[in-house]
């Protein structure tokens, strides 16, 4: 069964995931996404602290 993203938690769960199996890219882009659904500005740098790197999103 697919995993649904509803919540932060959900992009946090996938991007540890993502992490432990060598795709830290991956895993950066989704604590990105994670980050900019939490509301609270400190829990968000505490999510992208947790993975390090420089964003790989493309801006349109």
């Amino acid at each position: 069964m697919p995993q649904t993203f509803n919540r932060a938690a959900d992009y946090v769960e996938a991007a540890r995931e993502m992490a432990d199996a060598g795709r830290p890219a991956l895993a950066r882009l989704l604590a990105e996404e994670a980050a900019d659904r939490t509301p609270d500005p400190q829990d968000a740098a505490r999510i992208l602290g947790e993975f390090p790197g420089h964003s790989l999103r493309q801006e349109s």
